[in-house]
């Protein structure tokens, strides 16, 4: 027992210095490529091997011609663990050029291609990392060109709707000031009309940003969802009457509309005004506009339904885009195109969400609350 644990003594001790050496080369030629590495990792498992023989072999007193057979088994062992180490380290070194010129190409052109042909299991993760990252980066490129276009067409109408009526308005002072207007009472009561939907414009504009730099400020209290419906049903009444439109509500029926929610009251009562008013100048004369309620698991669904008679299934997606104004047969002259972009934004910022989808004869905006607990 004594010998046995004599040359582990003396094995331990040649090849903890052969391992000690090679931690040392391993420092110094860190930033070496990996087949220098794998080559230093070779010789230092085999010296360690050799070492640690040679160590007990002078302790046991071998003869000189045992001591070269150990010594010459050694030495072809090294010769090939270091070519394997070689053969495994240029392989490696491949496939990181590889995927380093098809990173370069995703550095480049904004687009990542796997490079072909095996790797090892971190390789081939970094390389599906990489190929998601780029699928991302592409969907976010996509986003960005949307949106750019989207600012683009807005400013494009905005700056329509603000020359058209500023003009009127300096047309109409003008006229004044010269005192050829003729019934002057008129042209006060239009330049009235015309400050309000100015006012209303930026103050469309002044919300819609407040929702982009998530700056909108809200104070949710709890209330029912009839209560929502029918402010907002009163308030579209007088446009309703109007145009010509007849105004349906579910009301509470069943007491579905009754369901508690917790919302910005204010907010809320602006996205049903937005859809209702959107509804009403999009249904023609003696045509039907219904507002319903109704519980949905653990949300509350308030649905508006116009006689549009319905929107491209192409145009579905952008309807809630800032500055989307859909056909020339749906647009309404004047209209900047922030209305539904609003209604998202509320929403959204509620927890909630707003959709839209065709119905026979028209269309039907969904907006979808989390119930309020018992």
């Amino acid at each position: 027992m004594g010998d046995t644990l004599l040359i582990a003594l003396f094995a331990f001790l040649g090849a903890a210095a052969a391992g000690l050496l090679g931690a040392l080369a391993l420092r110094a030629l860190r930033h070496r490529s990996v087949t220098v590495s794998l080559a230093v990792v070779a010789a230092v498992s085999v010296t360690a091997m050799l070492a640690g023989t040679l160590a007990v072999a002078r302790a046991m007193f071998l003869s000189a011609h045992d001591l070269t057979v150990v010594t010459t088994v050694c030495a072809m062992a090294a010769v090939v663990s270091l070519a394997t180490a070689l053969l495994l380290g240029r392989w490696v070194v491949a496939r990181s050029a590889d995927l380093t010129r098809a990173a370069r190409s995703f550095g480049e052109g904004g687009t990542f291609a796997a490079p072909g042909g095996g790797a090892t299991a971190e390789l081939d993760a970094l390389s599906r990392e990489l190929a998601a990252t780029s699928a991302r980066l592409a969907e976010s490129r996509e986003r960005e060109r949307a949106l750019d276009a989207s600012r683009r067409e807005l400013v494009a109408w905005i700056s329509h709707d603000l020359r058209t009526p500023l003009a009127g308005l300096r047309a109409m002072s003008e006229a004044l000031e010269d005192g050829v207007a003729e019934d002057p009472a008129r042209y006060h009561r239009q330049i009235r009309t015309e400050v309000d939907r100015l006012n209303t414009m930026v103050g469309d504009l002044f919300e819609l940003s407040r929702i982009h730099a998530g700056a909108l400020p809200l104070r949710p209290s709890r209330m029912s969802v009839y209560d929502l419906v029918d402010e907002a049903l009163a308030g579209a009444g007088p446009l309703a009457r109007e145009q010509g439109v007849k105004l349906v509500g579910n009301g509470d029926g069943n007491g579905v509309a009754a369901v508690p929610v917790e919302v910005d009251g204010k907010e809320m009562t602006r996205v049903l005004g937005n859809l209702l008013v959107n509804a009403i100048r999009r249904t023609p004369p003696d045509g039907t506009v219904a507002v319903a309620a109704r519980r949905e698991a653990d949300a509350v669904v308030v649905s508006v339904t116009d006689g549009c008679g319905g929107i491209p299934e192409e145009d579905l997606p952008r309807v809630f885009e800032t500055g989307w104004r859909g056909s020339a047969a749906r647009t309404r002259p004047g209209g900047a195109g922030l209305g539904l972009a609003i209604v998202r934004g509320i929403v959204e910022a509620h927890a909630g969400r707003a959709s839209v989808h065709n119905v026979p004869g028209g269309c039907r905006f969904e907006v979808t609350l989390p119930a309020a607990g018992p």
